[in-house]
């Protein structure tokens, strides 16, 4: 019986795939994922968090970008497609192509089934190791519920949760605040 070695792409060949590919992909060590199509909801509520923090940092020096901009954690080992990236310092890159940065301030995930745990667990840990970013959003896309976790001067992350479309979200890293109920506005549930 033979068997076919492993495949593994380094971060290079990732890069000239992705970058020629029709579809995106992302790669956690070697290996490169194909990402799913997302669903109404979801693409509504990504809309509405690139509406609403746009309006919020008009006039300061950050910057959102919504799901196509590409993140490095780890130049060698990770990138990924956050729904949403807010970047408040000039945008640094991994090479002189520009489309894949190294320094978020906000990330943003809205979950599904399919990614909760991915988005929770181990990408979560990729994203604490960044030494700029502040702050993470998880935006639940099956009914109202949303939580920031905010990096400590200590370096632990503090979870705080709003389940109330009445509530605002106290974004310190961006000197701004979000609103739940905008976050959901036009979202209906099953």
């Amino acid at each position: 019986m033979t068997t076919r070695p492993e495949v593994r792409l380094s971060p290079e060949e990732y890069l000239r795939i992705e970058r020629a590919a029709e579809w995106k992909s992302e790669y956690v060590d070697g290996d490169m994922f194909a990402m799913a199509g997302a669903s109404p909801r979801h693409t509504l509520i990504v809309g509405n968090l690139v509406g609403e923090l746009r309006a919020e940092l008009r006039q300061g020096p950050c910057t959102v970008h919504p799901i196509d901009l590409r993140v490095a954690t780890d130049r060698q080992r990770h990138y990924s497609y956050p729904d949403v990236v807010v970047v408040c310092e000039p945008l640094q890159y991994v090479d002189d192509q520009r489309d894949t940065i190294t320094n978020p301030t906000l990330i943003v995930e809205v979950l599904s089934e399919s990614t909760e745990k991915y988005d929770r667990g181990a990408k979560f840990e990729r994203y604490r190791a960044m030494p700029t970013l502040s702050e993470y959003l998880l935006v639940a896309q099956d009914r109202v519920h949303v939580e920031l976790y905010t990096r400590q001067p200590q370096g632990e992350w503090l979870l705080r949760e709003w389940n109330d479309p009445a509530a605002e979200i106290d974004l310190v890293s961006l000197g701004s605040r979000l609103r739940v109920g905008e976050i959901y506005a036009k979202v209906s549930f099953d």
